[in-house]
């Protein structure tokens, strides 16, 4: 096969993409403005949790090599963006990473360049923004060289969906774009499917991740009122799960976190907002409730000492898991963070752990802090324990038999006097 790939940005989304596609005889370069990133990848050394150094050994085999050359576009087939997009003051997406991509491309582009963007954004960016850039008015898009979007839908820690059969969604800004970029990627994907372009592909990412964030403001906000009640969500939604039509399960929890949920619905939202003038209600509400999901969490410790006659100032509070989901290394984003910042503004002396999470500077902390090294005995002398992410190596069982109080904000221990749910 002798097409080269060039995929500029090497993180999460970025490097297992490019490795898969270096897996079936592409050859690929790794494009990335971090030089001691490029290094590292180029000794082996993975900086992602969801490639090993040996996954990263095979794809250097197959012919992968990191580079922090833009040069290297000159002789490409395809490029494909992969880099960040975080959230700007105003709300909107900071799209000073693509643009800085695209400005790059277009400075090496060649004619009969497939381009694709997978960096998440609001409708309307390929074609009013990344296109411009990439094409600098030197090519016609769909004749000279060929630009699509293909939203990203990694997701870290999944051991049963990655690169090659999560189904792969592309939208181009003519047919014939669409049908390159479907080509291309059915090399490596086992399903491809075409949205009818590419502001389609771009609202189809930020549907799936708004469908989700809405519906965990549903149960987060459930939760709150529930608990007054003397009613068990988990229970209930357990149930509600047995009905095989019409329901999706949504359980609440201390707040949301990574790289999409807490950031791409305001993209959609900001937009909506400047252009057509008028709020994005639902996701506002959402994002209201699911911010103040870590303040909850805060006071039911609160409200947890004192019930056993402690107050929060001085008192030990372990949080177990500051990771946004279990089995992961990644704090972006994590609930975590405001948590700790809340209850070390009201005093408590607060210790994490986390196997995934050596270091963690939180908010509000004056040093950064270091994971308890002997777990038992943290449980044992904490004054309250906070469960947030149940990552497999703890033996829930086992912390909940210590006796101190606990809160599981996952609800997944059973509840007994020392364990509380959320």
């Amino acid at each position: 096969m002798s097409q080269t790939l060039v995929v500029v940005g090497q993180g999460y989304v970025g490097l297992p993409m490019a490795l898969r596609a270096a897996e079936v005889g592409l050859k690929v370069h790794g494009l990335d403005t971090n030089s001691r990133t490029v290094a590292a990848l180029n000794a082996g050394v993975s900086h992602i949790d969801d490639v090993s150094d040996a996954d990263l050994a095979a794809g250097l085999a197959n012919g992968y090599e990191a580079t922090a050359d833009p040069a290297c576009i000159e002789n490409a087939d395809v490029v494909v963006v992969c880099v960040p997009t975080p959230l700007a003051p105003e709300g909107g997406p900071d799209l000073r990473p693509v643009e800085v991509a695209a400005q790059a491309i277009g400075e090496h582009l060649s004619p009969d360049t497939l381009v694709i963007l997978e960096s998440t954004t609001y409708p309307g960016t390929t074609e009013e923004i990344f296109a411009p850039l990439v094409t600098r008015g030197r090519f016609e898009v769909g004749s000279d060289v060929f630009i699509a979007f293909s939203p990203e839908r990694i997701d870290p820690g999944n051991k049963t969906f990655g690169v090659r059969n999560t189904p792969k969604v592309v939208g181009g800004m003519t047919p014939e774009c669409t049908h390159r970029a479907r080509e291309f990627y059915g090399l490596f994907i086992d399903t491809v499917v075409e949205a009818r372009g590419a502001k389609e592909a771009e609202m189809a990412k930020l549907l799936e991740n708004t469908f989700r964030h809405v519906n965990i403001a549903l149960v987060n906000e459930m939760l709150r009122f529930s608990q007054e009640l003397d009613i068990d969500l988990w229970d209930a939604i357990d149930c509600a799960e047995t009905k095989p039509f019409g329901f999706m399960a949504f359980r609440p929890g201390p707040g949301v976190g990574g790289h999409c949920i807490p950031v791409d619905p305001s993209y959609l939202s900001h937009r909506v907002k400047a252009k057509l003038g008028y709020a994005f209600r639902m996701v506002e509400l959402a994002e209201e409730i699911n911010h103040a999901a870590p303040d909850y969490v805060a006071s039911r410790v609160w409200s947890l000492l004192n019930d056993h006659g402690k107050a929060v100032n001085g008192a030990k509070v372990l949080l177990l898991g500051v990771t946004y989901k279990p089995d992961i290394a990644d704090c972006r984003e994590s609930p975590a963070d405001p948590l700790a910042g809340r209850l070390l503004s009201w005093g408590a002396d607060l210790s994490y752990h986390d196997p995934f999470v050596p270091r963690w500077s939180p908010r509000g902390a004056d040093a950064e802090l270091t994971s308890v090294t002997d777990l038992e005995a943290a449980v044992a002398s904490a004054d309250v324990v906070v469960l947030l992410q149940p990552h497999a190596q703890y033996d829930l069982d086992r912390l909940a038999a210590v006796g101190s109080p606990l809160l599981d904000t996952r609800g997944v221990i059973d509840q007994t006097e020392a364990v509380q749910r959320l």
